[in-house]
């Protein structure tokens, strides 16, 4: 690949929707080069929401086709970062 491509996901509810989350995650696991997961800390305990930072790789269909599946979860947003390289 000639560039990077980071995917930020921001759930919402975190204890409702990590299953729905992970079940992705394990789907596409073989294209996911780095996780990395942000949560939120309110007084002290954790908050209901947090971030996971996916570094991908594979073909752009199937980072796209990653993306939209985690765009489905109800409390999921999802944005893309593609950072180019020149030779």
């Amino acid at each position: 690949m000639d560039h990077h491509i980071i995917l930020g996901i921001h759930v919402i509810d975190r204890i409702e929707r990590a299953g729905d989350v992970q079940e992705v995650l394990s789907e596409f696991g073989c294209n996911i080069k780095t996780r990395i997961g942000l949560h939120d800390v309110a007084n002290a305990e954790c908050a209901p929401s947090g971030v996971i930072l996916l570094e991908m790789f594979g073909t752009e269909d199937l980072v796209e086709e990653c993306e939209q599946a985690l765009a489905a979860i109800e409390g999921v947003d999802v944005k893309k970062m593609v950072f180019e390289h020149s030779a």
